[in-house]
């Protein structure tokens, strides 16, 4: 029975392998029917006449990409690459592998690419990246120095360090390498992160850089470093200055739902509850899978004494945040 188990056993390995094997020669002729198909074809044509043409590989990686054939893609890029090692083919191939979802072999590239061509930070910023999306805050932080200590001027860099060292509550790290990026290049982005952050810790020097992005909005349609501004004033306890900014965010884009929920959480602290509610529910009607619209409306109702309605509105914020725990808490309380 041992002899006869083990045959079977024997007969079904070769067998699956054979399948294994199967399925492997099936896709590599699908791959191979595919680069031979429009748009495809004509590309493919020209490599089987001119095998050592690099951006024929190129071209057609590129192609292939546009069309989220990316694994396929990566196999030309490596080609062009191999056939012409030079920074364009290196960057370009280092963003397939990132689209392809191999960080790690963009990883190992990029360091390679460092040494070869160690006058060029674009594979620093790029390695930089390829840290963060993998979770290596660390390493990020040291390549951004790295970059720094061979350029103080790059204001990229002192961004992206900012952003991180915030994400790690490192506030005063983080404000002055922001307050670099800013001052090199007073680009709204940085001067947005930068004012939130003042703003979050009661620094009057948000109200400035929010001016400074306001004035240069002609067409007043810039919400953020209005909001920004708002949330400051809400913050430094000067409520009526903070209702000015929700309001003129709201008169600028009737759809920025968190300009309504800040201007209606003052009306609720200020026991307006009518007001309150009604600020609440614009936010609802505006989004009305918003939880936090819910939440504060079941606040109002709970305060005035509505407690069905305010179980009712607690419900509907958990139904669009199952995690939403401050809704659970208050609901439980009133059951």
């Amino acid at each position: 029975m041992k002899k006869g188990f083990f045959r079977l056993f024997v007969v079904f390995l070769v067998l699956t392998c054979s399948g294994c094997g199967n399925e492997a020669d099936d896709r590599d002729a699908q791959n191979t029917n595919i680069l031979h198909e429009p748009p495809f074809e004509n590309l493919t044509d020209s490599i089987s006449r001119f095998p050592q043409l690099a951006p024929l590989y190129s071209k057609r990686a590129e192609l292939l990409s546009q069309h989220d054939r990316h694994d396929l893609a990566t196999t030309d890029f490596k080609k062009a690459w191999e056939l012409q090692p030079d920074e364009t083919n290196a960057l370009l191939l280092t963003t397939n592998l990132f689209l392809a979802g191999k960080e790690k072999d963009a990883i190992r590239l990029l360091k390679n690419c460092q040494q070869k061509f160690p006058g060029q930070p674009e594979f620093s910023r790029r390695l930089s990246e390829a840290y963060l999306q993998s979770g290596q805050t660390e390493a990020a932080l040291q390549e951004y120095n790295a970059l720094l200590a061979h350029d103080s001027t790059n204001f990229e860099a002192w961004y992206e360090k900012g952003v991180i060292l915030a994400q790690q509550k490192d506030t005063l790290r983080a404000v002055q390498a922001l307050e670099n990026a800013y001052s090199l290049q007073p680009l709204q982005t940085y001067g947005v992160t930068l004012a939130n952050i003042y703003a979050e810790t009661k620094n009057p020097k948000a109200v400035v850089v929010c001016d400074q992005l306001i004035k240069k909005d002609s067409l007043q349609e810039l919400t953020d470093a209005v909001f920004i501004k708002g949330i400051y004033f809400s913050n430094t306890n000067k409520q009526g200055l903070a209702l000015e900014q929700f309001d003129d965010c709201i008169r600028r884009d009737w759809k920025f739902v968190e300009a309504y929920i800040e201007k209606g959480i003052i009306l609720f602290k200020e026991d307006n509850m009518d007001e309150a509610l009604k600020t609440f529910a614009l936010a609802a009607n505006v989004s009305n899978t918003y939880p936090d619209a819910y939440y504060w409306m079941g606040r109002c109702f709970e305060k005035i004494g509505k407690k069905e309605e305010a179980r009712d509105s607690y419900s509907r914020a958990l139904t669009f945040d199952r995690n939403f725990s401050e809704a659970g808490e208050r609901l439980e309380r009133l059951k």
